[in-house]
């Protein structure tokens, strides 16, 4: 076996994960062969396990919870053709970064998950392919190296990739692409990004061709661009492909999601990558997409799925917030298919000072990772930097003096977050701090019910420490089974605090409460930007509105009402005359027609009808008379964009 020089790591350049078409080298044609993974001590040698057990790759063996270096190891069979020279491996997603060995030789080092490695080698009979990762030695493990995901899916591992493929000489490695507008979008600038390897020297032109995705119209293009490298070397070849008049990708409900296929061929070697234009802006009035002011209706994922994007459509979320984690290529690719923007955290959450350098080293990754995406839309740095609510705060008077003494005694040095995220493009909005009023917060992170009194408290917390406009966290906790024996992410003693009653039933119905009253307050409100901490658990219980394995819990139902984007809120559930709130997140202006119903059990007491205009991403207000006595007020909200019908307790 020969392993070519100068290949391993590199960060590939604006790119998306590309289509390469190329055969599988393994065993059985479609996948690699079988992998074995062992614990091994940290160091920078081969590791050498006396012992070795059968894991999936890509995966994270459970069984290897809580080791601080894991080996994984498998043999590869010469499966080229007669017409094919060369192998690749290719490998993506090792947490927290790993080491290659090809045979005996050390070919590959990465210390970022975002990274994927490329391999170009030539088989000599058998080839031994040892990976080694490591657990997180630094600040930049993100919630993967907190308790709020359990350790076993915190394995040091091979988690999004594992493939080797056959190829002739010349081999197209990946593909780049990155999309913006200029000229005020009369012309589209795509910048293409191609790394090649050859067996021998190359001096060729390599042809780049782009197509519409996903659109009812739209043209192609075609390109072609020199190639020279020395033989064994990776080369990367730059081009600007400029398209008029491009469509532009828009979130879900406001537009079309256009994209746009970037295909290189070079000698019968080809792979693609995808993009797609979108124009990002924030300022205090909310976020803009291509000019569009779109109202964000968001979700946290804490250990994102494909699935997971499907869900946060159901809660009719239009934005998914990665909880300090990277999130893997397919979710991405799954939100530019849905129109669901991305707020991708860096891997960097609780107290404690971390290394600039190496954050904006992160930030450089990500962008070259996931830049060519249309829906990453923010980057935030640093989540909750100050801890300020290890333990509950209740809503009694000196509950509120004991908020504001843990608050004073906080202390935060916003300075290396705001460092790290000028290194941020100005095309994706940035938050450099998410956390608690302590920490200045860019985007805050409030739980009243949960961390602090009641939800009747949102309004006190929010007016008394000036919280920014940006709600990145909301929610309360609940169990999601009886007999919980994993509880990753789940705060018992906060649950117990505040949950009236037993079992799952009470638990799940106080978590509903919290996050639909939240919700619904800081839409009334007009917060530009709400985003509701979890999306899906990690464990049998915790912050999510979807259990571990996908069920739903009764918040689901709740924070789908709340986001509904057309519909009427109740902020205030008391007696006499109560103002109602209108919302429309729509692109579009909307008469809505409001209906209303005061009860005392299956008598009507009062009701009554109007039509209110409200405008595009805007509010309207109407007053509503509950007399005394009444039990429940029920509010429709009808217009062309459909029909949503609430009910509220009288209190």
């Amino acid at each position: 076996m020969k392993v070519k020089d100068g290949v391993g790591t590199p960060p590939e350049t604006r790119s998306v994960p590309p289509d390469v078409k190329a055969k599988p080298a393994a065993a059985a044609r479609g996948g690699m062969p079988e992998w074995e993974a062992a614990a091994g001590e940290p160091g920078d040698g081969k590791p050498t396990p006396s012992e070795w057990q059968p894991v999936d790759v890509p995966g994270r063996p459970a069984t290897l919870a809580d080791a601080e270096r894991v080996a994984y190891r498998t043999s590869v069979a010469d499966t080229r053709a007669p017409d094919e020279t060369m192998a690749v491996l290719r490998l993506d997603g090792l947490y927290d970064g790993g080491t290659v060995w090809v045979d005996d030789e050390r070919v590959a080092d990465t210390d970022s998950v975002v990274e994927r490695v490329r391999v170009p080698f030539e088989p000599d009979g058998e080839t031994e392919i040892v990976v080694a990762c490591d657990a997180p030695d630094d600040r930049f493990g993100g919630i993967h190296d907190t308790d709020r995901v359990p350790a076993g899916d915190s394995v040091p591992g091979i988690w999004w990739g594992a493939e080797i493929t056959t190829h002739p000489g010349t081999v197209v490695l990946d593909v780049g692409a990155e999309a913006r507008t200029v000229d005020g979008g009369e012309r589209g600038l795509v910048e293409a990004s191609v790394r090649v390897y050859a067996r021998e020297r190359v001096d060729d032109r390599l042809t780049l061709t782009m197509r519409p995705v996903g659109q009812s119209r739209g043209r192609g293009m075609m390109d072609r661009t020199a190639v020279e490298g020395d033989p064994g070397e990776i080369t990367t070849a730059e081009k600007t492909i400029e398209l008029r008049d491009p469509s532009l990708w828009y979130p879900r409900e406001f537009g079309d999601q256009n994209r746009y296929e970037v295909r290189a061929k070079l000698d019968g070697e080809v792979a693609t990558a995808t993009t797609g234009f979108a124009t990002v802006d924030y300022d205090e009035g909310g976020l803009t997409v291509d000019g569009e002011s779109v109202p964000v209706r968001g979700v946290t994922l804490q250990d994102a799925t494909p699935a997971d994007v499907e869900r946060a459509v159901e809660v009719n979320a239009n934005l998914v917030r990665g909880h300090a984690h990277a999130l893997p290529p397919d979710v991405y690719e799954a939100c530019d298919a849905v129109g669901l923007l991305v707020w991708q955290d860096l891997p960097l959450t609780g107290p404690g000072g971390f290394d600039v350098d190496r954050g904006e080293a992160l930030v450089g990754d990500l962008v070259d990772r996931y830049g060519g995406h249309p829906s990453l839309a923010a980057v935030a740095v640093h989540d909750d930097p100050t801890g300020t609510f290890v333990t509950r705060v209740d809503n009694t008077t000196m509950g509120r003096l004991r908020l504001r003494w843990r608050l004073w005694r906080s202390s935060y040095d916003r300075g290396p977050a705001e460092s790290v995220a000028a290194a941020v493009p100005d095309t994706v909005a940035t938050f450099p701090v998410v956390g608690d009023p302590a920490s200045d917060p860019d985007a805050a992170a409030l739980y009243p019910g949960w961390d602090f009194g009641s939800v009747d408290d949102l309004d006190w917390l929010r007016e008394r420490f000036d919280s920014a406009d940006v709600v990145g966290e909301f929610g309360a906790g609940s169990l999601a089974v009886a007999d919980s024996e994993t509880t990753a992410g789940f705060d018992r003693a906060k649950h117990d605090a505040v949950v009236d009653g037993e079992g799952v039933p009470a638990s799940q119905e106080y978590q509903a409460n919290v996050v639909r009253t939240v919700a619904e307050r800081l839409r009334a409100d007009g917060t530009p930007v709400v985003v509701a901490n979890a999306l899906r658990d990690t464990g049998d219980g915790g912050m999510g509105v979807y259990g571990r394995d996908g069920g739903q819990k009764r918040a689901t139902e709740a924070l789908t009402t709340a986001f509904e984007p057309v519909r009427a809120i109740l902020p205030d559930s008391g007696t006499g005359e109560l103002e109602t709130v209108v919302v429309n997140d729509t692109p579009q202006n909307r008469t809505v027609t409001l209906t209303w119903a005061a009860a005392n059990g299956e008598e009507t007491v009062a009701d009554g009808e109007r039509d209110l205009t409200v405008r595009a991403g805007g509010r309207a207000t109407a007053p509503v008379t509950v007399p005394a006595g009444a039990t429940v007020v029920e509010l429709r909200a009808r217009s062309d964009h459909g029909s949503t019908t609430v009910r509220y307790d009288v209190e």
